[in-house]
């Protein structure tokens, strides 16, 4: 999911486990409708305290929300 945000970016570099998304070239936006597709990718409802950039920062910290939400 995340390398298909990055593509759409023309973004060609690999993305770690722990990289910063941000400072891989994802937006403010960008991380924003990453939000959105990860709700509908695990068909989840994130709750809005749980909408911050840290918890999108990194592909780990997506994974660890969304193994919490599950």
């Amino acid at each position: 999911m995340v390398s298909g945000f990055l593509a759409r970016r023309s973004i060609d570099r690999p993305v770690g486990h722990n990289d910063d998304l941000s400072a891989s070239g994802l937006s403010t936006l960008d991380i924003v409708n990453l939000m959105l597709a990860v709700e509908a990718e695990f068909d989840l409802k994130i709750p809005d305290r749980e909408m911050t950039p840290s918890n999108f920062r990194s592909i780990a910290h997506i994974a660890k929300l969304v193994h919490e939400l599950s």
